[in-house]
C-alpha cells in the first residue's frame, strides 16, 4: 500500500544580525498571520532568546540553553552559540518530534543573529554610504550562502528619523540604484577616499550580480506587514483561500481610521529626502 506523501509546509526562516528586530518581527507578523485566520507555529532556533514576547510552539532552550554551556564549557557568547547549534544538529529528531504535531501550520523560525529566508537589516545603515555598502555585500553573501527563498527587509523604518536625512530617495536604497553616487559621497571623507579603488571594486561586485532589493519594514504598520508577507508567500509559492482573503480585506478595511503612529514609506521618502539632493536623485532614477 503506497504511503500519502507528506504536505508541503510553509513558513519563514527569518535570519539578520544581532540587534536587528528579527523576534519583533515574529512577534508583528505572528499576530497579523492569525488575524488573516492562517495556525502559525513560532519555533525559537535561538538559545539565547530570553523572555520572548511571542507564544513559543518550539523552543530550542528546551533542548539546550546558551548560559548553561557558556557556564558548564567555559565559553564565550559566540562560542557558546556555535556549540548549541551543533548540539541542535546532533539532536534533530527531537525537533522533529516537536514539529511533527505542528503539521498544517504556517511556521516562524526565529533563529540566532550570528548564523547567516527573510533577512533584516537595520535601517539606520542606509544614512552612512560605507556602512550602506558593507550590508549590501553581507546581504549578497547570505542569499548566495542560503539555499532558501530569500527577501531582504530595511527593518525599524518607524525609527529612521531619528538618524537624520538621508541623500537619497528610500526608494534608491531599496532598489540598489546606480551605486556611483555612493562612491562620490565617500569620495568626499577623507577616510574613505584612500580606499575609492575598493570600494569601486565592491560596488562593482554588488552590481553584477544584481541581486540585492530590499522591502522597507515598520512592524507597526499593518501595510507594510502586508507588502512583506505578499513577497513572502510569493517567494515560497504559499496560496491562501478565499476566506483569509477576507479576513485580509476586513482588517485593512478596519485600519482605515485607525490612530497610527507612523508615517507611509511615502512620507518617510517626503521626510528625508535631501533637498539638496533631489535632482542627482532624480537623476539615478532615470538611469
Amino acid at each position: 500500500m503506497a504511503t500519502a506523501a507528506p504536505a508541503t509546509a510553509f513558513g519563514q526562516a527569518v535570519i539578520g544580525p544581532p540587534g536587528s528586530g528579527k523576534t519583533t518581527y515574529c512577534l508583528g507578523m505572528s499576530e497579523f498571520l492569525r488575524a488573516l485566520g492562517r495556525r502559525v507555529a513560532v519555533v525559537n532556533l535561538d538559545p539565547a532568546n530570553e523572555g520572548l514576547p511571542y507564544e513559543c510552539a518550539v523552543d530550542v532552550s528546551e533542548l539546550v540553553g546558551l548560559g548553561d554551556v557558556m557556564d558548564a564549557l567555559r565559553l564565550g557568547p559566540n562560542g557558546g552559540l556555535l556549540y548549541c547549534m551543533e548540539y541542535l544538529e546532533a539532536n534533530l529528531d527531537w525537533l522533529r518530534a516537536k514539529l511533527h504535531p505542528l503539521r498544517g501550520h504556517y511556521f516562524l523560525f526565529d533563529c540566532p543573529g550570528q548564523l547567516t529566508a527573510v533577512h533584516l537589516v537595520d535601517s539606520h545603515y542606509c544614512t552612512d554610504p560605507g556602512k550602506f555598502i558593507s550590508v549590501l555585500c553581507t546581504s549578497l553573501a547570505t542569499m548566495l550562502h542560503v539555499e532558501l527563498p530569500h527577501i531582504n527587509l530595511l527593518s525599524k523604518m518607524d525609527l529612521i528619523e531619528h538618524y537624520g536625512k538621508l541623500a537619497f530617495n528610500l526608494d534608491y536604497y531599496t532598489e540598489v540604484l546606480d551605486l556611483s553616487y555612493l562612491l562620490d559621497h565617500l569620495a568626499s571623507d577623507p577616510f574613505f577616499s584612500h580606499y575609492r579603488q575598493l570600494n569601486e571594486k565592491l560596488v562593482q561586485l554588488i552590481e553584477d550580480y544584481s541581486l540585492v532589493s530590499f522591502i522597507p519594514l515598520n512592524i507597526q504598520d499593518k501595510d507594510s506587514i502586508q507588502r512583506v508577507l505578499q513577497a513572502v508567500d510569493k517567494a515560497n509559492g504559499y496560496c491562501f483561500g478565499v476566506q483569509e482573503q477576507r479576513s485580509l480585506e476586513a482588517m485593512m478595511s478596519a485600519a482605515v481610521g485607525a490612530d497610527f503612529h507612523f508615517s507611509s514609506t511615502l512620507g518617510i521618502q517626503e521626510r528625508y529626502l535631501a533637498p539638496s539632493d533631489q535632482s542627482v536623485e532624480q537623476e539615478a532614477m532615470q538611469l
